[in-house]
């Protein structure tokens, strides 16, 4: 890999890179108008919308992951009595979509910065990938702890998957919008696909030395817009004998709420609960909290 022969990738396209010396994989992100095009969905104050920003970030990154068309990632944090009780992000086809719920009053007297614990309080964080070729879906609960949901994830990784990860996010607010910048680093000693592992090898020399190189990463380094993805991997990573790095999946604002899909969905329900789901107008009114939209089906 030379800096000067790369395209350049900027917002709102995944890159992957590997390491093959190392046994090690990658995904960087930069997000950019679909990241406002989410948050524009509702009047976030300051603290959700980073919070979201971050959520989608790593959402993004884990759902790079996924292999097969169709196949979806989810990222759930739920608490009970938290100032923020639901935040939930999800992937697909390269779809984002994400909504946080939390409680305004209460938020407003943390302050500007409140801690990922002043946030959530006791809560816990799902992750779930729904595999379509299979039709599987696996899940993994792991506690909201630490400075950041990228440190959650992390532990999930070590608890559920048996795979040393690192995630890094960095997010930038202005006048002009939001811009947030993930990387996402796992060791699979076994080649890309991996297979069962006993245990997590933190200590693996391979890993220790990838993981050190991409925990330099800065976070203004991961939201500059003047500085493209290839340049970024390039810089953490130029001393390696071999990178190799492939252009991933375009992302797109995602909510999937169509009048046909509720339609569809309220289909289900048996002709009695319909009946109660009326208004005055024998309309069933369905809000999606995704998009802040809301949409009048007659059945």
């Amino acid at each position: 890999m030379s800096e000067q022969d790369q395209p350049s990738t900027g917002f709102d396209q995944l890159l992957n890179f590997t390491l093959p010396d190392r046994d090690a994989r990658g995904r960087v992100v930069r997000l950019g108008p679909v990241l406002d095009t989410i948050l524009s969905a509702h009047s976030y104050p300051a603290p959700i919308r980073c919070l979201l920003a971050e959520a989608l970030t790593v959402t993004a990154l884990l759902g790079s992951l996924l292999k097969d068309q169709g196949s979806q990632m989810t990222v759930q944090a739920q608490t009970k009595g938290g100032v923020v009780d639901l935040l939930v992000c999800d992937y697909r086809n390269g779809e984002l979509r994400g909504y946080v719920r939390h409680d305004r009053a209460r938020l407003d007297e943390l302050g500007p910065a409140p801690s990922l614990f002043a946030l959530f309080g006791e809560g816990y964080l799902a992750i779930t990938f729904d595999l379509a070729a299979t039709g599987q879906r696996y899940q993994g609960v792991v506690p909201l702890e630490g400075n950041s949901l990228a440190e959650a994830c992390e532990k999930y990784f070590y608890q559920s998957e048996q795979v040393p990860t690192l995630i890094r996010v960095g997010i930038a607010n202005s006048a002009t919008g939001c811009i947030a910048g993930g990387l996402l680093l796992q060791h699979l000693p076994e080649g890309e696909e991996g297979r069962e592992r006993l245990h997590v090898q933190l200590d693996h020399a391979e890993w220790e030395h990838v993981s050190v190189l991409s925990g330099s990463v800065k976070a203004q380094e991961l939201v500059d817009p003047a500085l493209d993805l290839e340049t970024l991997v390039w810089r953490l990573f130029h001393e390696e004998r071999e990178v190799r790095v492939e252009a991933g999946t375009a992302l797109s604002r995602g909510c999937r709420c169509t009048i046909e899909h509720y339609r569809d969905v309220l289909s289900r329900f048996a002709a009695v609960d319909r009946e109660d789901m009326k208004n005055d107008d024998g309309l069933i009114v369905v809000d999606c909290a995704f998009c802040s939209r809301e949409f009048e089906i007659n059945l």
